[in-house]
């Protein structure tokens, strides 16, 4: 183990501080007008999401996250499950590094907790954005940001981002215990649904100027497409299928949760879904492999949502597999990731 004196900063997407609408709207507008995931001018940006998404997907969102918090007894589900990961995460590392939660948009924030660690005068400080497939919307939001904040500090200590680990057998091993309550024998159909992007954001990944569906993302992980969100996400579902013991034919992976009328990556989870019901399928079982933690596009996107879209299509059962949350293989899984980095 190091002997630097090193502070780990864990970050997650967000949540609002509460289901309020003002609430809501203010965290819609905080998260919609990052350049890194609404990739327009940032004037059109700024009039599209403050006089136009905010204002109408407000009290929508709101009535959403009202049902959200109230499983949550309260809370949202992900900032509570990433307080109890964080304290797990302290007690299993016996202290070897300080470990921090913060929110890319929200609260905690970025900023709250990053000044809060520089008064610790570190030697290291290592950003662990907690997603396991790399997106510029996502990690790469996170790391622009921090590297932003930690600029106008006048010492810089050494600074780490950990990269996408959707291929980390230790993480496939904690999505597969998530299994050991179902019978996967039993369903007729197994989706991996991963959060969809705007297609032109796999795009931009590519130097070469070709467009992601020239890059083989749906088959292999190669040279060009490592860092192709879309790419990983097939990779992800190759991993955890060869560790279930699943056939060709008894899964498929999907993409949820768009915005817009600009093309997303497809397949669509919810179209999906839709068929399947009409193609007779009467119980289906749905991974979300992008989310660590169950929030509100697994526990009402998928358990709602698609869930009635299936059964008003003559399906009779949806089922999700819990997202690693707080689990303490996760939290032990995260520990010796950061010891394997450090």
């Amino acid at each position: 183990m190091s002997s630097k004196k090193t502070g780990v900063l864990l970050v997650n997407l967000g949540t609002p501080d509460s289901p309020k609408v003002s609430d809501v709207k203010k965290y819609l507008r905080e998260f919609l007008n990052d350049g890194r995931v609404i990739d327009i001018n940032a004037v059109g940006r700024k009039l599209l999401v403050n006089g136009i998404i905010a204002p109408t997907r407000g009290p929508k969102s709101a009535k959403e996250y009202k049902k959200l918090f109230k499983i949550g007894e309260g809370s949202s589900p992900l900032l509570t499950y990433g307080i109890n990961l964080t304290e797990k995460i302290q007690k299993i590392s016996h202290n070897q590094f300080d470990t921090y939660l913060a929110m890319r948009y929200g609260n905690p924030s970025m900023e709250k907790v990053l000044g809060e660690m520089r008064l610790k005068n570190y030697d290291q400080i290592i950003i662990f954005p907690l997603y396991p497939q790399y997106a510029s919307a996502t990690t790469g939001s996170i790391s622009e940001k921090a590297f932003k904040i930690i600029s106008k500090w006048w010492v810089i200590p050494e600074i780490k981002i950990m990269g996408q680990f959707y291929d980390d057998y230790r993480y496939l091993e904690c999505v597969r215990n998530r299994t050991l309550e179902f019978d996967l024998k039993s369903y007729d159909q197994i989706l991996f649904s991963y959060h969809g992007i705007p297609e032109r954001h796999v795009d931009k990944v590519y130097l070469d100027g070709k467009p992601c569906k020239d890059h083989d993302c749906d088959t292999e992980i190669n040279d060009s497409n490592k860092h192709c969100y879309k790419a990983t996400c097939f990779a992800t579902t190759r991993h955890l299928a060869k560790i279930l013991n699943l056939k060709e034919d008894q899964h498929r992976t999907t993409f949820q949760s768009r915005l817009g009328r600009d093309p997303w990556l497809t397949p669509y989870t919810d179209k999906t879904v839709e068929k399947l019901g009409k193609d007779g399928m009467k119980k289906i079982l749905v991974f979300s492999p992008a989310f660590v933690a169950d929030c509100l596009e697994t526990i009402l996107e998928i358990c709602e949502e698609n869930q009635e879209i299936f059964v008003e299509n003559g399906g009779e059962k949806l089922d999700l597999v819990p997202s690693l949350n707080d689990g303490e293989d996760w939290a032990k899984c995260v520990v010796k990731m950061i010891q394997d980095y450090i």
